[in-house]
């Protein structure tokens, strides 16, 4: 911890063998974070350049797209800058602010992929009342939903995290409100108590509408023709797959968030992935997610 115009710092102790494989890491990351954002990017600007596609189920698209964009930079600059700095450190500011932007990213793909589904429920099981039931302005007001919630739950949680801090050693290689909760001076119980209330609040109703809404549409696909079923899991497997992937992602998060304590690798190995693997594993999964958009478009 350094006091520098009275700006507390925390050292994130997360990496392992950084002296070693610096350059691997920051390769790698740097080719993830790259593709990731050309991929985003082009899609984006396709649907943004073609009015045929200004269309409910592709503006869903973009801004998933665009969600992952402003989750990936609140994660990646940060996570390449240490890999070449002498010291990882972030301020405590910076820190919430890491935390504020990871959480809002992840709580809202859970928003968004439940406002996909939806699309992709009415169209398929009820066509006839497309028109009527996803205009532009629910469209709207869907999107401002999905950040605007999560933005607030996030908030509350950030605010409750932030308190003066008695030790200033993050074993991650990343900020998330819990673990800067934990450097805090005194009882942690009200932001561990408001972590698990709004956890099933923010995942439970995405969660069960999802499952809800593909139970019908298999029905409905079930009743139909073949060349009607292929259609539909045309436009909803890539959907399935990244809610799916991101789910997982989001599960072991939270485990390993909840469950770490001072240790940094998986329970189930004795030495475990370093930290940086780890990240890659995510980075490559994310990647995946984001080419499986391209079916959309």
């Amino acid at each position: 911890m350094d006091y520098f115009y009275n700006v507390t710092y925390i050292s994130l102790e997360g990496h392992v063998e950084l002296e070693k494989y610096r350059y691997v890491y920051f390769i790698i990351c740097l080719t993830v974070y790259t593709l990731i954002i050309f991929c985003n990017v082009v899609v984006i600007s396709i649907i943004y350049t073609n009015n045929c596609l200004h269309e409910p189920m592709y503006i869903f698209t973009a801004a998933l797209l665009c969600n992952a964009l402003f989750g990936t930079t609140a994660l990646y600059p940060k996570v390449l800058s240490d890999f070449l700095s002498e010291k990882q450190v972030i301020s405590h500011g910076a820190c919430l602010f890491q935390a504020f932007c990871l959480y809002t990213y992840s709580t809202s793909e859970f928003t968004l992929l439940s406002a996909m589904a939806y699309d992709r429920y009415v169209s398929i099981c009820k066509p006839l009342q497309y028109a009527t039931l996803v205009k532009m302005s629910t469209v709207k007001k869907l999107l401002f939903f999905c950040w605007f919630v999560p933005s607030c739950e996030m908030g509350i949680s950030i605010i409750l995290s932030n308190r003066p801090l008695c030790t200033f050693k993050l074993n991650r290689i990343y900020c998330n409100n819990y673990s800067i909760a934990k450097l805090g001076c005194g009882d942690i119980s009200d932001m561990s108590t408001y972590g698990l209330i709004l956890l099933p609040i923010a995942v439970c109703p995405p969660l069960i509408f999802i499952i809800y809404s593909y139970v019908r549409i298999l029905e409905v696909c079930l009743q139909n023709s073949k060349e009607f079923r292929r259609k539909a899991l045309q436009t909803c497997f890539p959907h399935f797959v990244i809610f799916i992937n991101f789910s997982v992602t989001a599960c072991f998060e939270v485990i390993n968030t909840r469950l770490e304590g001072n240790i940094t690798h998986f329970p189930h190995s004795r030495t475990g992935p370093s930290p940086q693997q780890i990240q890659q594993e995510t980075s490559s999964l994310s990647l995946v997610v984001k080419l499986e958009l391209l079916a959309f478009a």
